[in-house]
């Protein structure tokens, strides 16, 4: 299973998907603080980020994708963006790897991150990597 950083401020949602993840056999950690994701990062290791469009407080999960990107420890670390708004273009020109508009069910929060995380042990295996 697989380690999956939660960003995301709404309190509920962030229950029922710590609650749903763990279920499923993943370590969870959550983050409510654009500032905070490079240490949450850096601390936990996450296989998955599964984040919010829009944060707390005027941070921007477009603008956090884009500075995750362009920073090479997490330049390819996978991200699954979620909104109430049908943003997937916008989403994936700013770099995720997948979008969930809200509200998704649980099975497609599993089909969409199993297709990511297999896609990604794929590509390493490909690559010679462990």
């Amino acid at each position: 299973m697989a380690n999956v950083l939660v960003v995301d401020n709404d309190p509920t949602t962030v229950s029922l998907l710590r609650i749903l993840l763990e279920l499923d056999g993943h370590k969870v950690s959550v983050c409510n603080s654009a500032g905070k994701v490079l240490g949450e990062i850096e601390r936990f290791g996450p296989d998955l980020v599964l984040m919010d469009v829009y944060l707390t407080s005027g941070d921007d999960g477009l603008d956090l994708l884009r500075r995750l990107r362009a920073y090479p420890p997490t330049s390819s670390l996978p991200v699954v963006m979620t909104s109430g708004m049908e943003l997937t273009e916008e989403c994936a020109r700013a770099g995720a790897n997948g979008f969930l508009l809200k509200p998704y069910t649980p099975e497609h929060l599993t089909k969409t991150m199993k297709e990511i995380l297999d896609h990604r042990t794929d590509a390493s295996a490909s690559a010679g990597k462990p």
